[in-house]
Parts: structure tokens; C-alpha cells; sequence
């Protein structure tokens, strides 16, 4: 990794950070429960508008239609246009922020 500095002290590298954001994802086939990571300063709408052709969840389980969990992993990526929607899981961040 390396570090840059300016003449103000600021310095710049080349790591990314980035929020994470829980997320429910509804596939053509399957829900899926997990976290998306966002850009500091963008919205969850500027992540999905990316022009990658995959958008990239850890923490994922996929959850079947009695919602019991049928896999769980710590990275997934979704291919873009197998999302039928997707929003914040405010329920999986309320649980979080009570821990």
C-alpha cells in the first residue's frame, strides 16, 4: 500500500473506504440477506448505478421462501441484471446497532 502527502499534510492512498450498508437482495430466483459497501460520501443509489456487471455482498445467505437460510458465505457476487430489487435492511441494522 502506498501513502502520499501534500504539501498540507494530506495524505492520499490506495485503499478505498467504504460504508457497509445491510441489504436485502431479491433475485430472479432467491432473496438474499448481506451487506453492500458503499463509497464514503455516495448514496446506495450511486452504488447500484455502477457500470460493473456484478454487485458485490459478504455476509450473504441466501434465504428460502419458509426463510430458513440455504447457504451462507462470507463473499457473493450478484450479477446485476438478475436483481429484481433491492433496499437497506433496516431490521438487520436496528439488530446491529443493539449489540
Amino acid at each position: 500500500m502506498t501513502f502520499e502527502f501534500d504539501n498540507k499534510g494530506k495524505f492520499f492512498t490506495d485503499v478505498i473506504s467504504k460504508t457497509p450498508v445491510p441489504a436485502l437482495v431479491q433475485t430472479t430466483t432467491h432473496l438474499v440477506q448481506g451487506t453492500v459497501h458503499i463509497r464514503r460520501g455516495e448514496r446506495f443509489k450511486d452504488e447500484l448505478d455502477d457500470d460493473g456487471y456484478f454487485l458485490a455482498l459478504t455476509d450473504a445467505k441466501i434465504i428460502g421462501t419458509d426463510g430458513q437460510t440455504l447457504y451462507q458465505t462470507n463473499f457473493m457476487a450478484i450479477q446485476r441484471g438478475q436483481i429484481v430489487w433491492i433496499m437497506p435492511d433496516e431490521e438487520q441494522e436496528t439488530d446491529e446497532d443493539s449489540k
